[in-house]
């Protein structure tokens, strides 16, 4: 029998406002797709009965936390393992209040996919045109608009298409380039894993389909190479040998044995001596792989630097600018003062100036003297020691960083680097 050819890893989120359905449709892909063991469903059937549901509540499997079960909204960031005979996927099921859009950002940071739900009796709310501006600035690269509750506006194609022309409308007032759209009834499964026939004019894919045939990126190994410093390796107080290696993770690009590396931001440096997985020695490392790194000349690397193909560098930068989204309750104004996280390296940053904050509404810039929780806006940064940054549309892993308060070692704002 000939064996179906494995289409790679998908990671995908779901998100869209309160209540449009996100973990049912997840529970529903899980359950059509026999992504369910014998035990969880068993236990899923106890805790719908107990719910008092009168069929399977598809929505539990994804709303892990009892306090999240009371209220009927999932806060923290849900996430599944799953696998067809196509391909493999890791899902995310972010929050929809928009209290929480700081998890939503989390989950999007890794994600290839998004799914944004539509409640086809609401249309396009505040937090729906969020969500979606925040996948579009994280550089997902593929966005879906998915209409969920077909089954409650009678199936109606002018729903619809109304619905797809509010979208349009705001998605090229964002820039951007393409979305898909799918009309969905996660409750009752139509165009979600299969097809259904109560939408006979909707005539694409299927939810899973698409997820099972969307292209995944191949430009890692094509951009230049990137490898921040997680922890240096040093011998065991009175082992032998003088090995000294620098573990962490290629986020970009390839090396191999030999291959001249810069060491930033000391801009040293220095040639790959050995590259080491687990115990196995490895002849080149590239984009994706956890690997320990030794170099040739004895150089003062700490966790935090970078090395990095001296021919292509990132920027070593005192100043950035930068897209944030604000995640605390107190809102910020220039002038504050906070502890820059990209990478592993972490430097002491002042918010110089809040250039414009994106209108969520107009998806307009407009002038703003201060953010509140969840306002996107751009900005620009003093930092107290240099970084090493790439765009982040150039490189994920070296244009992202994260803002933290000193005084309560809280994550307050998440920021790509222009």
């Amino acid at each position: 029998m000939a064996q179906t050819p494995d289409a790679g890893l998908l990671r995908f989120i779901t998100c869209g406002s309160v209540d449009d359905g996100k973990s049912t449709l997840i529970g529903r892909l899980l359950y059509d797709s026999k992504a369910i063991l014998a035990d969880a469903l068993d236990t899923l059937e106890r805790a719908s009965l107990k719910r008092g549901a009168s069929g399977v509540d598809l929505s539990l499997l994804t709303d892990g936390l009892q306090a999240e079960r009371e209220q009927g909204i999932t806060i923290d960031v849900a996430y599944r393992y799953f696998a067809t005979g196509t391909r493999k996927f890791i899902l995310g099921d972010a929050p929809g209040h928009e209290q929480y859009t700081r998890n939503m950002v989390t989950a999007a940071s890794t994600a290839d996919l998004a799914i944004i739900l539509v409640d086809a009796r609401k249309g396009v709310l505040t937090q729906t045109r969020r969500h979606t501006a925040i996948a579009h600035l994280l550089g997902i690269r593929h966005l879906v608009l998915a209409v969920n509750k077909m089954d409650l506006v009678d199936w109606s194609e002018r729903v619809f298409a109304g619905i797809r022309r509010d979208c349009l409308a705001f998605g090229r007032e964002l820039g951007i380039p393409a979305m898909t759209f799918l009309p969905i009834s996660a409750l009752d499964g139509d165009s979600v894993v299969e097809r259904g026939g109560r939408m006979p004019w909707y005539e694409g894919p299927t939810l899973m389909e698409l997820l099972e045939s969307v292209p995944l990126a191949t430009d890692d190994l094509e951009r230049p190479f990137r490898f921040p410093v997680q922890w240096v390796c040093r011998p065991r107080p009175g082992a032998p040998g003088d090995f000294r290696g620098y573990g962490g993770r290629v986020e970009s690009g390839t090396v191999q044995l030999g291959d001249r590396v810069a060491v930033l931001p000391a801009q040293s440096r220095s040639r790959v001596r050995g590259i080491r997985l687990g115990e196995a020695r490895l002849e080149a490392a590239q984009a994706g792989q956890s690997v320990t790194l030794e170099l040739e000349d004895d150089l003062d690397v700490c966790r935090g630097d970078l090395l990095a193909d001296p021919a292509r560098p990132p920027a070593l930068c005192r100043e950035l600018g930068a897209t944030l989204c604000w995640f605390a309750e107190d809102p910020v104004q220039a002038g504050a003062r906070f502890l820059l996280r990209l990478g592993a390296r972490e430097v002491r940053a002042t918010l110089r100036e809040i250039s414009s904050r994106l209108d969520i509404t107009t998806l307009k810039p407009q002038a703003a003297d201060r953010l509140a929780m969840n306002d996107i806006a751009e900005v620009r940064f003093r930092l107290q020691a240099p970084v090493a940054a790439d765009p982040y549309a150039a490189d994920h892993a070296t244009g992202a960083f994260i803002l933290i308060d000193e005084r309560s070692n809280a994550t307050v704002a998440g920021g790509l680097i222009r």
